[in-house]
């Protein structure tokens, strides 16, 4: 599907540059409150006592953004995205100031719960905004400058996180990302008034209704699979685990396209590698900083420089790809797959103490490679098969699969860990299986990116003219 509402006006580029600048504003708030929370976080739970909620406030933000990516993308099609967005925001900065002036740490989670709805609807608002003012040719530039997002928080947020706990206190990482919000809102929301971005879709109440029952349904099912792995009573975890495997099995199917379980010709495919080479990507990720502290006895400056190039490349990656409007999105998804492959293998010899930290920098910003190339190529792809007013649903299911293949790599990954601080398996034993599932996802991958498909159409750059005044608001 081509961009409905591309702006043709001789001044427009600069204006929607505006509109540009605020969508990777969003992105990096988000980036920035997620990597500096999990460095505040150890500190925040020893002040409260906390220890007993550390997994649930971590799990409370991850499972509240898969119920919102399914709601809000309702909204972008039958309301516009400009509605959805405010309220993200709004939400997002509540949960902010609950967290940080909370007195316990049930109040943290509550906060973090909050947050989670609140992040979850600016990504698929950014997608369906792309899809509408942007030329087809244009959009893997401004994919590419959204995911660059998270290239600066993933650099500075961790030492600055700690330098602020240190200084001011662990309260204020959560107050000093509230002024990213208000820029991002003044940025973003006039320029969403347009009647280009006004909803146009035909979701009714009851299939609103529908969806978010699923999304509740999924959300439930990962966290119940990620406590019954983690739980030492077989009586409890064997069932439980079933039950959340088997109900999130089939939410997830019910809020993805038709054919996604087999990996489909087309945006099924799509789907379906984008949570693989997520899970993958994360299966490590997630990790590496582990093994780090616990096989090579790093420091904690160490353990995040270890992972940090990765973000680098990632963002090198999607430039490449993004100054290649030619290349198929199959064929780059296919080297990305690569790309991850060789870095999720290379980076495994992390496990062996005799093995250089050096060195596992530079094999892990190999898979980071791989996950630029492959990111912005789907999701251009992915948004084709967008009609009119359906670019909300379909961004929320994109953005969906990335946040399932995190919360079930996850959950699987906490759950080997889990048994090996049990003592039934070597640390090193559990982080090979982490690693070894990661290599096989990635595998998987490569095997499906050939049923990668955009939606082949003509694209149409003139349906919709327009103009911004004075201010730099889209004018009618």
């Amino acid at each position: 599907m081509a961009a409905r509402g591309l702006l043709t006006q001789p001044t427009a580029p600069a204006r929607r540059g505006l509109l540009a600048v605020g969508l990777v504003l969003a992105t990096t708030l988000i980036a920035f409150e997620v990597t500096a929370v999990i460095t505040a976080l150890p500190t925040v739970s020893d002040e409260l006592g906390g220890d007993s909620l550390y997994g649930a406030t971590l799990a409370a933000y991850t499972l509240a953004n898969i119920v919102s990516l399914v709601a809000v993308g309702g909204l972008i099609d039958s309301r516009g995205p400009r509605v959805p967005y405010a309220v993200s925001l709004a939400t997002f900065a509540v949960g902010l100031a609950v967290a940080a002036l909370a007195p316990s740490m049930w109040m943290v989670l509550v906060g973090r719960l909050v947050q989670g709805v609140g992040s979850g609807g600016l990504i698929p608002v950014s997608y369906a905004v792309i899809n509408r003012l942007w030329a087809s040719e244009e959009q893997a530039r401004i994919f590419a400058w959204v995911s660059a997002g998270w290239v600066l928080p993933s650099l500075a947020a961790p030492g600055l996180a700690g330098w602020i706990t240190n200084a001011v206190g662990w309260r204020w990482v959560f107050m000093s990302v509230l002024p990213l919000v208000i820029a991002t809102a003044v940025l973003v929301l006039p320029a969403m008034s347009h009647r280009a971005l006004a909803g146009t879709g035909t979701h009714s109440a009851a299939e609103s209704r529908r969806r978010l029952t699923h999304a509740a349904t999924l959300a439930a099912g990962i966290g119940a699979l990620a406590i019954g792995l983690q739980s030492s009573l077989v009586a409890v975890s064997v069932p439980l685990a079933l039950v959340g495997a088997i109900g999130a099995f089939h939410a997830w199917k019910r809020l993805s396209p038709k054919g996604v379980t087999s990996a489909a010709h087309g945006l099924p495919a799509i789907i379906a590698c984008r949570m693989l080479a997520t899970a993958a990507f994360l299966g490590v990720d997630s990790f590496v900083p582990l093994a780090a502290d616990r096989i090579h006895g790093a420091s904690a400056t160490v353990q995040g420089f270890v992972i940090i190039g990765a973000a680098v490349t990632w963002s090198i990656g999607s430039a490449i790809v993004s100054k290649m409007p030619s290349l198929r999105p199959q064929r780059a998804a296919a080297v990305g797959f690569v790309f991850i492959g060789l870095g999720v293998a290379s980076t495994s010899l992390v496990v062996d103490s005799s093995w250089p930290l050096p060195a596992t920098f530079a094999t892990w910003c190999l898979a980071g490679l791989g996950m630029g190339l492959l990111f912005v190529p789907t999701s251009v792809a992915a948004m084709t098969h967008a009609d009119e007013g359906s670019d909300g649903v379909v961004a929320s299911q994109v953005n969906l699969a990335d946040s399932i293949g995190f919360s079930l790599m996850g959950g699987l990954g906490g759950a080997s860990v889990a048994v090996a601080d049990r003592g039934d398996w070597t640390l090193r034993t559990a982080l090979l299986v982490n690693f070894s599932a990661a290599l096989v996802l990635a595998l998987l991958g490569l095997v499906l990116a050939g049923r990668i498909r955009g939606k082949s159409g003509p694209t149409d750059t003139s349906t919709v003219s327009e103009e911004f005044d004075d201010r730099g608001i889209i004018s009618p």
